[in-house]
């Protein structure tokens, strides 16, 4: 089942203190980095954390600068979906061959229910797991204090509230996403549903998106997922609940609501300053549906490999990345286009007959039609995606489409052109 919040959510927590809003600012040395040899992490994400410990295993000294106090401090244990579909060797068997630990708890998901903008509901499956279902936030058994452990263990320097302004030296920039191109906004709660996997495609309650709900041993994430329309989110998200209440019976209980942004690009280069930037930092994100982490990953394991072997970072990412984000933005492009009555196709002829991961997989990979569609769907996502609803005039978004930062809480410039 391919429901699972894409879009990494951003704390909605209180405002930023005077005591809070400039961590310490740190400027990595380039003389000290070439004396014995650092490696400066500007970030403690997945893509981060990844990098950091490729890196310790090929015996670098790192040192990884994360901004908050915590890691997945933006985050609220709240589910996400580790995808596993896009190659034929499962992630966490990527994962292991790259050196990177998965005792952060997760669970394989082969089954799961879909829902059309009718009401219709499709069964999909998969032979092996679609994605595995991870948490995400600063707890433990969550993917991102996993990899912080992992991380640790292996001799790694993890400097949180230091937020580096700017990287000289041997430096990865894994710094998160730089604007909301979409925005995510849910609960997660506690409920005594049995475990479930639920999607629905529907404008009228998603507009450009999908809304989800996910339960697993009690806990439960249920959201939806905005290209547009941002400023209705509260509108969305309760005509997402009352529908799950009515097809699935939802039940929750000690609600916390939550919100989310992503920024997806195809960058023209994924270096700056002479530096390999990875993760959504560098907008690898999957355009249609969100599901990034995998890349992120990905993008830490090959800057780590960058360093180590003294290979080019530009052409590791082209070939190992591009492909299939270029495939993602020619499929948002044409979902797009065929709306609510598109997805009742794909899921009536494609996703719900055999093993979804057979048609995914096609989905994500390149062809000869998206090939055709790419330059057209390039043009159309050539500027930063546009929320007319958002207008930033008391607007109380997660993060509004102009760019407001919750650490800086100040405008910067939207980044999240495609090339």
């Amino acid at each position: 089942m391919i429901a699972s919040p894409p879009f990494g959510p951003a704390d909605v927590g209180p405002a930023i203190t005077a005591a809070t809003a400039r961590p310490a600012v740190a400027t990595p040395s380039k003389t000290s980095a070439l004396r014995d040899g650092t490696v400066d992490v500007i970030g403690a994400g997945p893509a981060g954390l990844a990098c950091a410990i490729v890196l310790a295993h090929a015996g670098r000294r790192v040192v990884v600068h994360e901004a908050r106090a915590r890691v997945g401090a933006r985050f609220h244990g709240d589910f996400q979906g580790l995808e596993n579909w896009s190659s034929d060797e499962d992630v966490l068997a990527e994962l292991a061959r790259a050196g990177i630990g998965t005792g952060f708890d997760h669970h394989p998901v082969r089954r799961g229910m879909a829902f059309d903008a009718w009401g219709q509901a499709y069964a999909v499956a998969g032979e092996e797991p679609i994605y595995y279902l991870v948490r995400r936030g600063p707890d433990a058994g969550t993917l991102d204090q996993a990899l912080l452990d992992q991380a640790r263990t292996l001799g790694v320097e993890v400097r949180l509230n230091e937020r580096v302004r700017q990287a000289s030296g041997v430096a990865v920039l894994a710094g998160g996403p730089r604007a909301a191109d979409a925005i995510a906004v849910g609960y997660v709660f506690e409920t005594g549903m049995p475990d479930g996997n639920y999607i629905c495609f529907d404008e009228a309650i998603a507009p450009g998106g999908y809304a989800y709900l996910l339960l697993h041993q009690g806990r439960g994430t249920v959201a939806t997922c905005l290209f547009t329309g941002f400023k209705r989110k509260a509108h969305y998200l309760a005509r997402t609940v009352a529908m799950f209440r009515e097809r699935v019976g939802l039940s929750m209980a000690n609600p916390r609501r939550f919100g989310g942004y992503a920024n997806f690009r195809l960058p023209r280069t994924a270096v700056q300053g002479g530096h390999p930037v990875v993760g959504e930092y560098a907008g690898f994100q999957d355009a249609l549906a969100g599901f990034g982490m995998r890349y992120a990953l990905r993008s830490g394991v090959l800057a780590a490999r960058s360093l180590i072997e003294g290979a080019d970072y530009e052409t590791l990412w082209r070939r190992e990345l591009r492909p299939e984000l270029r495939a993602s933005v020619a499929n948002r492009f044409l979902f797009n286009l065929a709306g609510d009555r598109g997805w009742r196709w794909m899921l009536a002829r494609r996703l719900s007959r055999g093993d979804v991961r057979k048609p995914l997989r096609r989905l994500y990979r390149p062809s000869l039609s998206k090939t055709l569609v790419f330059p057209l769907a390039r043009w159309r996502y050539r500027a930063p995606l546009r929320d007319p609803s958002c207008d930033h005039v008391a607007c109380d978004c997660v993060r509004c489409r102009h760019g407001i930062d919750q650490e800086d809480a100040a405008p910067r410039p939207c980044q999240s052109k495609l090339a």
